[in-house]
């Protein structure tokens, strides 16, 4: 490998690993914002994809699809049947990768056979708890593996959770079924108009991407809702759209494994379609993860800012900007003007947010600052928690050395004992200690 090559990857490596994130967002320009802030939703996909295990986690959630599929698609089926559209479902489901496959008819059987088993008969009330603990736990599934790349330590509540499962399984019917009839009212009208007849293959191009939308709209409702986070618009939106066409093109694909099934067949003989089929359940689940990785990237890209810098910052470095944003509260709150929320106190003083999220929080812990709610802000406000009149560095720096728990060693010897008192009055007199020799620590110095 030649030098200049050597170079190149070097500065390559320098440039991705720390020159990336050594910018807020209010120190980009504005044309180069959207590309350093795509790049940086890449580098930490990957990264959440590498360190969170999705490869593994998609593994345990495609042995969950397996068995809620049948379950997912009788309830779905109830859905459609209820409103009178079920025959629409059944078309897709013969359109899709499945009716590829030939297995629609053995899928549509065990459908139809669990419906029968859970209204019929002693086994009504258990059959029906049964196929919803089943789509239940599917969801919550996929929930829990978006809460963990989300770093959401809480779930929300049990009835939360049903009603969030419950409008993503009444949206997927709906959405095949208006996707359907748009379609239809594309080949159907512009037929009959003869403007639209020299634009066929613009008529042919609207039929084709309904399918598309319809996964869009599935999936960013899905980013959307699922995680127990605030997920912005286009934190939702963007991977739905790469997530649904990845999906789509994954379908088309389709063609090309029924080809490929024929040459298996020789081997794995009437099972020769179930490798296949949990191949394909496998990508959607590693599309879906990869998704709710991207999704969370959109989101909290500037929580990301100085990121390979912040666990080497030193002490000093750090009490020099907890006592700046003590200052900014502070004097605004002396001034008479507005609380400002975190994301405006690192946006309008260029600082990482995600540090300036951790100070603030420290500096309520210990009761130098409080939290408030004001009107026309969603997120949280900062303001002082005592009279600004008693708040000193020395207080601020000497809350946060006193934060946690002291004097829980049990049994401490003499001499700890006195270097403890020796220390508690050297600290109280202030910069007297600073030339002391540690060897002469324990020394009483005569007046």
């Amino acid at each position: 490998m030649s030098k200049l090559n050597k170079n190149i990857i070097k500065r390559t490596n320098e440039f991705l690993i720390n020159d990336l994130w050594r910018k807020t967002g209010e120190e980009f320009g504005k044309g180069r914002r959207f590309g350093y802030m795509s790049l940086r939703s890449i580098v930490i996909t990957v990264r959440g994809f590498l360190s969170h295990d999705i490869n593994i986690r998609a593994n345990a959630l495609t042995y969950s699809m397996m068995f809620a599929m049948v379950p997912i698609l009788a309830l779905v089926l109830a859905i459609a049947k209820g409103f009178g559209f079920e025959q629409v479902i059944e078309n897709k489901l013969y359109d899709s990768f499945l009716g590829q496959m030939n297995v629609v008819p053995t899928i549509m059987g065990f459908v139809e056979r669990y419906l029968e088993t859970a209204q019929g008969g002693a086994f009504l009330g258990i059959g029906l708890l049964v196929l919803l603990w089943s789509v239940y736990s599917f969801f919550n599934n996929i929930e829990t593996s978006f809460n963990k790349i989300w770093q959401v330590k809480r779930t929300r509540s049990y009835m939360r959770q049903i009603s969030t499962y419950l409008t993503i399984l009444l949206l997927i019917p709906i959405l095949m079924v208006v996707s359907s009839g748009v379609s239809i009212f594309i080949n159907t009208a512009t037929a009959s108009i003869e403007f639209f007849e020299a634009m066929a293959p613009l008529k042919e191009f609207g039929i084709k991407l309904m399918p598309f939308l319809t996964c869009w709209l599935i999936f960013s409702w899905m980013y959307w809702s699922i995680p127990n986070a605030k997920v912005g618009a286009w934190a939702a939106f963007i991977p739905g759209i790469l997530v649904g066409t990845l999906f789509q093109l994954l379908q088309m694909l389709s063609f090309y494994l029924v080809a490929f099934l024929s040459r298996t067949s020789i081997i794995y003989g009437a099972f020769a379609a179930l490798p296949l089929i949990l191949t394909w359940l496998q990508l959607s689940c590693l599309f879906i993860l990869s998704g709710a990785e991207l999704s969370f990237a959109i989101q909290n890209n500037e929580e990301f800012d100085y990121d390979n810098d912040l666990p080497f910052m030193s002490r000093r470095y750090k009490d020099y900007i907890t006592l700046y944003l003590t200052y900014i509260i502070v004097r605004r709150f002396a001034d008479g003007l507005e609380p400002e929320t975190a994301h405006e106190m690192a946006a309008n003083n260029r600082l990482p947010a995600r540090l300036v999220n951790n100070l603030l929080s420290r500096l309520v812990e210990v009761k130098v600052l409080r939290e408030t709610y004001i009107e026309g802000k969603e997120d949280r406000t900062y303001v002082p928690a005592r009279d600004i009149n008693t708040i000193t560095v020395g207080s601020v720096i000497g809350s946060i050395d006193r934060q946690g728990k002291e004097l829980f060693l049990r049994n401490p010897t003499e001499e700890r004992e006195k270097f403890w008192k020796r220390y508690e009055s050297l600290r109280q007199s202030g910069d007297a200690a600073n030339d002391l020799l540690i060897k002469d620590f324990l020394k009483v110095t005569k007046a």
